[in-house]
C-alpha cells in the first residue's frame, strides 16, 4: 500500500528541517566572527564569484534546452534563458512540487503536445546529469586531501561504475535522451568547473591561502545534499553539509559556513531577478520558438 505525504505535511516537515539545521550551524559557529570575514572581504573577488556562477547559470540553461529539443520541444535560447531563470526564482522561494522544476513542466505542457512525463524526466535527468558530474569531481577531489583509508585506493573505480550505469540506463529506459548524454554530460563539467572557480574567488575574498582543495571537496558535496528536497530552497542544507565537512576534515568552521553563506546570496541575488518574469509574463515574450 502506498502511502502519500499531504503536501500541507511536507512543507511543515521541510520548514522544521530547515530551521533545525540553520539553528544547529548557528549553536556551533562563532557568528560574529562570520560577520567579520564578511566585512573583511574583498568586494572585487566576489564580485568575479558572481561572474562565473551566472556564466554557470547560462551554460546550464543551455543543457537544459538541449534536453527540452530531445522532446520535440524547440525553445529559442533567449526565451528558454529568460523561463530557466523564472524556474531559478520559483525554486528559491517556493517549496515543494510547486516550485521552479514544477513551473518549467507545467508551462511546458500547456504550450507544447508533448507528453507530461517526457517534459518531467527532460527537467529530472538534466538534474541527475549535473549531480553525476558533481559526483565524480568530488571522487577526483579526495585524491588531492588528506582522507586517509583503505577504501581510498578503489574510490576512484566509482567514477567509471558510475558513469556507465548512467549510460546504460539512458539506453535502457530513456532512449530519446541517450543521444545527449555525452554533450550534456560535457556542459556539466564545464558548469561545475564554473561553480568552482566561483567558489574559489569567494574562498581567496576571504584570504585563505592554503587547503583550497579541502573546502572546494566540502563544496561539491554540498552541491549534492542542496539538490535533494529535504529543505526549503535548500536553505540549511549546504551550510550543515559545511559544518559537518569542516569538522571532519579539520577545517575552519567559520570560513566553510561563511563560504556556504556567501555562496547561497551569490544564488539568491541571480535568481532574485527571475522576478521581473514572474511579475510580468509578457516580459518573457510571445515568441518563444526557434
Amino acid at each position: 500500500m502506498n502511502i502519500k505525504i499531504p503536501k500541507s505535511i511536507q512543507l511543515i516537515l521541510k520548514l522544521l528541517i530547515t530551521v533545525a539545521a540553520i539553528y544547529f550551524v548557528l549553536r556551533r559557529i562563532d557568528l560574529q566572527q562570520v560577520v567579520e570575514t564578511f566585512r573583511q572581504s574583498r568586494l572585487a573577488l566576489i564580485l568575479l564569484a558572481l561572474v562565473f556562477f551566472i556564466l554557470s547559470k547560462l551554460v546550464s540553461a543551455i543543457r537544459c534546452n538541449r534536453y527540452f529539443r530531445s522532446t520535440g520541444i524547440k525553445l529559442s535560447q533567449i526565451f528558454n534563458m529568460k523561463l530557466y531563470l523564472l524556474g531559478m526564482f520559483y525554486n528559491l522561494f517556493l517549496p515543494g512540487g510547486i516550485g521552479g522544476d514544477g513551473y518549467k513542466i507545467y508551462f511546458l505542457r500547456k504550450r507544447f503536445e508533448i507528453k507530461t512525463r517526457n517534459i518531467f524526466w527532460a527537467v529530472l535527468l538534466d538534474r541527475v546529469i549535473g549531480v553525476l558530474v558533481i559526483f565524480c569531481l568530488a571522487v577526483l577531489l579526495i585524491y588531492f586531501t588528506e582522507i586517509q583509508g583503505i577504501w581510498k585506493n578503489l574510490l576512484w573505480t566509482l567514477i567509471p561504475l558510475s558513469v556507465v550505469s548512467a549510460w546504460f540506463i539512458y539506453r535502457r529506459f530513456f532512449p530519446i535522451f541517450s543521444g545527449i548524454f555525452l554533450r550534456t554530460g560535457l556542459q556539466s563539467l564545464f558548469v561545475q568547473f564554473l561553480q568552482i572557480l566561483s567558489a574559489l574567488f569567494i574562498l581567496l575574498s576571504f584570504g585563505l591561502s592554503q587547503d583550497f582543495t579541502a573546502y572546494l571537496f566540502v563544496f561539491l558535496i554540498s552541491s549534492i545534499v542542496a539538490v535533494l528536497p529535504l529543505t526549503i530552497g535548500g536553505v540549511g542544507s549546504r551550510e550543515f553539509t559545511f559544518l559537518l565537512g569542516a569538522q571532519w576534515l579539520g577545517l575552519d568552521i567559520n570560513l566553510s559556513v561563511a563560504l556556504s553563506f556567501l555562496f547561497y546570496l551569490l544564488t539568491a541575488f541571480t535568481s532574485f531577478w527571475g522576478i521581473i518574469y514572474s511579475l510580468n509574463p509578457r516580459f518573457l515574450g510571445k515568441s518563444y520558438l526557434i
